[in-house]
């Protein structure tokens, strides 16, 4: 409903906070019937997580994180006003741009947390910095192009995964000067997420395993980050010192990525859209969460 061209529209001109809200409404009522298989495999992903939460918690949970994903796409037609309007903080920002506006290649790492969509527009469009990403359409074609129309003025150098992109990545890493590839980590593939691995007995795959080649190769840093929705239209970005290939071998990235990031989407569970796709029911994948 949210991807039809009249709600595209409509989002376009109601204020962001009205537009969301009707997100959040519509995502909370329709979402959990309309996709029931993946409310019922993110609640299952929920009791394994979490099985500290009585009933009453993880259902409020679920429904706050289809609420979410509602809010997520009814805010993508208002990209450019999210980034203009001041929804968007950054914690220890000083910090932070003191990195991002430094020399050297990086690839900034997500998952889909929170808006991960206001992450790719803000490296696009206030950082200078040649970039490049990857980017996995929806399996639906009338949401796909209601995706692309909505990510027209950010997008624009998306790639689809695998090793093709990986490899024009790549060279891009290695021929601009201060480049940037942005990259989400937990994409689903052949019906499972392996990443974050919540102390599976997993190794790199996947879109992580492609960025940590890539920074081997160029000699580019991996810096992970994430966006915490903090109210109904307001965004906090958080994120870790880089991680150089030069001083950490991709055992050790890979582990500090998973530590970051795994305790990232168990702190924000109502907002991590890969409790849907992940399948820890299955053999091999329970989750083994003691260090948590």
């Amino acid at each position: 409903m949210l991807y039809s061209p009249f709600m595209y529209r409509l989002m376009r001109v109601l204020p962001v906070s009205a537009g969301s809200a009707i997100g959040a409404w519509l995502g909370g009522m329709v979402g959990p019937r309309r996709m029931a298989v993946r409310s019922e495999r993110a609640r299952r992903n929920l009791a394994l997580l979490r099985p500290d939460l009585s009933e009453g918690d993880a259902a409020a949970l679920l429904h706050q994180r289809w609420r979410n994903v509602g809010r997520f796409a009814a805010e993508l037609p208002s990209m450019g006003r999210l980034l203009a309007g001041g929804h968007l903080s950054i914690e220890d920002h000083d910090a932070y741009r003191t990195i991002v506006d430094g020399p050297g290649a990086i690839i900034f790492v997500s998952l889909h947390i929170g808006h991960w969509d206001v992450i790719a527009a803000h490296l696009k469009t206030q950082m200078d910095r040649p970039s490049i990403g990857v980017q996995q359409p929806p399996e639906n074609p009338r949401h796909a192009k209601m995706l692309e129309k909505a990510r027209a003025a950010y997008a624009t150098d998306a790639l689809p995964p695998g090793e093709g992109a990986a490899r024009r990545i790549l060279r891009h890493l290695a021929k601009e000067d201060r480049a940037l590839a942005y990259m989400l980590l937990d994409e689903r593939r052949d019906r499972q997420v392996t990443f974050p691995t919540f102390g599976r007995p997993l190794g790199p795959q996947g879109n992580v395993s492609i960025a940590l080649r890539m920074a081997k190769a160029s000699g580019a840093r991996i810096m992970p980050l994430y966006l915490v929705r903090t109210g109904s239209t307001h965004f906090t970005l958080k994120w870790h010192q880089p991680f150089d290939p030069a001083d950490m071998d991709q055992a050790a990235i890979f582990a500090a990525l998973d530590h970051f990031l795994g305790d990232a989407a168990l702190a924000h569970l109502d907002q991590w859209l890969g409790l849907q796709d992940i399948d820890l029911t299955d053999p091999g994948h329970a989750p083994a969460l003691a260090r948590m």
